[in-house]
């Protein structure tokens, strides 16, 4: 096994204990969702993502919180806009 190899194993394993924790940590919750630092300091900071600051310094993120705001502004499939047409076909052939 080459270290490449072995980075990514290490990462999938990584990913799948981070995904057992309910409570992240700044470091955990950036490499969660795979951001820089800075990036993430600068979603708390414009209060953009939910976090936590129990002692007033450091800093953590509840996972599930985390999991919703990566799925806000979903972007519908074609089917599901194809879906949406007939049906506002037929309410509209209702009235």
């Amino acid at each position: 096994m080459d270290l490449t190899e072995l980075k990514e194993q290490l990462d999938r394993i990584e990913a799948a204990a981070l995904s057992q924790k309910n409570v992240l940590t700044l470091e955990e919750a950036t490499r969660y969702i795979g951001i820089s630092h800075s990036d993430m300091y600068k979603r708390t900071s414009n209060r953009e993502i939910p976090h936590y600051k129990p002692r007033g310094k450091m800093v953590y993120f509840d996972r599930i919180e985390i999991e919703n705001y990566l799925k806000q502004n979903p972007i519908a499939t074609y089917e599901e806009i194809e879906q949406q047409a007939i049906n506002h076909c037929v309410d509209t052939k209702r009235r």
